[in-house]
């Protein structure tokens, strides 16, 4: 099959295109979806004609959305995906001995079902692992009942979701924040990925200043991620952890005394660096 071009927006002035061989596309009950295999990324994943991700480079967003809250907790148990149908955020949980449930709750079973038949090399059977409970509901909902029967027995919450427009925009919001903040306990974190501060320099200062009114403590950290085109943006934030806190030397023992492997993105020195900002960035978020 003949490769075919695909642009893809960054702004309303920016944007880039890649090449794919197209092999499966179609309109599930909530968005449109392509499933494709690039020269450069290997199998790719598009949603209403955005990459969500690919083989090639998956580990980049995934390990560190993960991995940047989950090495801070003493101990994560428990956790909660929204989104994150891809199954990439569970296969990256499940490299911690300690987890012993994760609820994964997903609003399009088409994603989920996608992911199964095209996406192993990037959930490695996470989505079918007993440890996983896949939900098919709405997030929003889930957070909110959840909320209201004061469960507080989440050390991670993980908003693996499309960008904050259409479905996913009320996710973004701050009575959402604020829903999660409830749901988590002592020491949780919530992750979540903001943006370009290139291309959405606004964005990332609206979601930093939401975050900074429900939690203690938030953590920008900036990774360039090469299917988004970008520097791209990511959260962690908690009313009883700062990752800021942890040194190199302490991300390093923790990695080891986990018995975390398979990293190909993220370690001790990596997981500092990239919390130290830009000027440009800082003035952006101060």
């Amino acid at each position: 099959m003949a490769l075919q071009r695909f642009w893809e927006k960054l702004s309303d002035v920016t944007g880039y295109y890649y090449d794919l061989e197209l092999i499966e596309s179609g309109q599930s009950r909530y968005q449109s979806f392509e499933v494709g295999i690039s020269p450069l990324y290997g199998r790719m994943f598009r949603l209403d004609g955005c990459a969500m991700t690919s083989e090639a480079d998956e580990f980049i967003y995934h390990e560190n959305l993960i991995h940047i809250p989950a090495l801070a907790h003493p101990e994560p148990r428990r956790a909660l995906i929204i989104g994150g149908g891809d199954g990439g955020s569970a296969e990256e949980l499940l490299k911690y001995p300690s987890i012993e449930a994760i609820d994964l709750v997903e609003l399009d079973e088409t994603v989920i079902e996608l992911a199964k038949k095209y996406f192993q090399a990037i959930h490695r059977g996470a989505l079918d692992h007993p440890k996983v409970s896949v939900r098919i509901e709405d997030g929003l909902q889930f957070v909110a009942e959840a909320a209201q029967s004061g469960r507080r027995d989440y050390d991670l919450i993980v908003l693996d979701l499309t960008d904050p427009v259409g479905p996913a925009e009320a996710l973004y919001q701050e009575p959402f924040f604020q829903q999660c903040a409830l749901l988590l306990g002592e020491n949780g974190l919530l992750s979540l990925h903001i943006g370009s501060p290139d291309h959405f320099p606004e964005r990332i200062k609206t979601l930093v200043a939401r975050l900074r009114r429900v939690f203690r403590y938030v953590y920008p950290h900036f990774h360039y991620i090469p299917l988004y085109g970008a520097l791209w943006g990511i959260a962690a934030a908690s009313n009883g952890t700062d990752c800021a806190v942890m040194t190199p030397e302490r991300i390093d023992e923790r990695i080891t005394t986990r018995g975390i492997t398979d990293l190909r993105y993220l370690d001790g020195e990596n997981y500092r660096a990239r919390g130290i900002l830009p000027r440009y960035v800082r003035d952006l978020i101060a």
